[in-house]
């Protein structure tokens, strides 16, 4: 997976390409983990992110929680094949998804 960083003033916007899975869940969360202190606005472009697993939500359910304590967390160009992840999982439920 490629994390592609921006950040503009208190706004970081994180793009992700490839897969979130067990094995690059840890790599978003590290970047996370180091970008997010004064941020009040996350958003998490998924243009070209093609799969992701049951670790990849967990990490945007930490990101969620974090966000709602500091700020707000938008989630954008969210394909059909995430999009009915999210909705099976009530996650459309739990993000602002644009």
């Amino acid at each position: 997976m490629t994390i592609t960083k921006k950040s503009e003033g208190k706004k970081l916007t994180l793009t992700l390409e490839g897969r979130l899975d067990t094995g690059t869940s840890p790599q978003l969360e590290a970047e996370l983990k180091s970008s997010i202190d004064g941020v009040e606005e996350l958003v998490l472009d998924l243009t070209d992110l093609a799969y992701m697993s049951s670790a990849g939500l967990r990490v945007l359910l930490a990101a969620q929680k974090v966000m709602n304590r500091q700020g707000k967390m938008t989630v954008t160009h969210v394909n059909d094949t995430i999009s009915e992840i999210f909705e099976i999982t009530g996650f459309d439920e739990i993000l602002t998804i644009e």
